[in-house]
């Protein structure tokens, strides 16, 4: 833009490359480990500043014209390939490389040529420190609350967000870029920097509010899981008031049981004491089996509560459950999926209108994946 030899422009190359590259690598989380993910940036980049530097040789002006449009294309494809994000994400993270860029390619090039008659190196000296202290912000302020949030971003950024911020960019670019800038004047300055501050605030507004986006779902999940771990606390207790029944019931036959044993022995009745200490043996066995579900302690738990709130509503409940020890799923996700699924199916089976409802639950694995599912019957509808 203000001329100079290979070796000028080789630099400007680097610079603009380098700084892209490394916003979005500071920003990112990339497929492969951050050594190899360095290597093959370093090699890209030494060869995008060789063929750059070719063509400013072969056709300077081309290259004036073109080269910013160029580099977003060519460096975008390699960086959005590298990352392990989605692609709106890996977009967003793209046109701030590229905002940024822009921005130090503006300020070099009119910092130098209102204040230092066009010196190529005042522009080079004004590029090295604004890009030194965008990667110091962006290292030391950004870099934490952007990781933080990037989950959330990763989830809600979406075809809309990304057009918006390439329009933004690219309108900004277009006026620090494209030859027209090449015509001095103050008034272009003072309007490409009002362009260049309106993209900025579109830039953050995007990312403010998917990332409010994407909390506000998160929170509403969280929200959820609480109303049913409530819930399920709730029948718990229902379920623990009912032990206490059960536990007075149960002491009060085991006090006729001893009475019995104790007047068998006292007799000494043997034969009859035996063949009454082995039925009560199978009826205590027979007990702990229609209590045992599952070998997983959560799943056992959960669908033990529900179980009994179906069969107090008179609902039949059939079971496949095929979950022996720990499963490689959370506590909390088990309980968020199992409750909600079967709560939904006891309130189906309510709303059915069939005299003796029915609950099938089954719980099997499918290669890396577990399937919870209950099937219960449907209204028929009068036509």
């Amino acid at each position: 833009m203000l001329g100079g030899s290979f070796w000028i422009a080789g630099l400007r190359n680097i610079m603009g490359a380098g700084l892209m590259m490394s916003v979005f690598l500071l920003l990112d989380r990339p497929k492969l480990s951050m050594k190899k993910t360095v290597w093959y940036y370093i090699i890209f980049a030494l060869l995008l500043v060789l063929l750059y530097g070719f063509w400013y040789l072969a056709d300077h002006v081309g290259y004036v014209r073109f080269a910013g449009m160029v580099s977003f294309l060519v460096v975008g494809a390699f960086l959005i390939f590298m990352s392990a994000d989605t692609i709106y994400l890996s977009f967003y993270k793209l046109t701030l490389g590229f905002y940024l860029m822009s921005v130090t390619v503006f300020c070099g090039v009119d910092v130098s040529r209102i204040w230092f008659n066009g010196s190529i190196w005042a522009d080079i000296v004004t590029r090295i420190v604004i890009e030194t202290a965008m990667l110091y912000v962006i290292i030391f302020k950004v870099r934490k609350s952007f990781h933080e949030g990037i989950d959330y971003l990763r989830e809600e950024m979406n075809f809309f967000s990304m057009i918006t911020v390439l329009l933004s960019i690219l309108i900004a670019a277009f006026m620090a870029l494209w030859p027209s800038a090449y015509r001095f004047s103050m008034l272009h300055v003072v309007r490409t920097i009002v362009l260049f501050f309106m993209a900025g605030i579109i830039q953050y507004m995007v990312f403010k509010v998917y990332l409010h986006k994407g909390r506000e779902r998160h929170y509403q999940v969280e929200k959820e899981f609480l109303e049913t771990n409530e819930r399920l606390i709730r029948r718990q207790m229902e379920l623990m008031s009912d032990s206490k029944e059960e536990l007075a019931r149960v002491r009060h036959d085991i006090r006729h049981h001893c009475l019995l044993i104790e007047e068998y022995i006292r007799k000494e009745e043997n034969n009859k004491l035996l063949a009454y200490v082995k039925q009560y043996k199978e009826d205590v066995e027979s007990v702990a089996e229609r209590e045992y579900i599952c070998g997983n302690e959560t799943i056992n738990s959960i669908l033990s509560v529900y179980i009994k709130q179906a069969k107090k509503e008179k609902i039949e409940v059939s079971m496949l459950v095929r979950a022996e020890g720990e499963i490689a799923v959370r506590d909390v996700d088990l309980v968020a999926v199992i409750a909600n699924i079967f709560e939904n199916a006891i309130h189906g089976c309510l709303a059915s209108g069939k005299p003796r409802p029915k609950i099938h639950i089954s719980l099997t694995r499918k290669g890396k994946k577990w399937l919870f599912c209950a099937e219960i019957p449907v209204q028929k509808i009068l036509r």
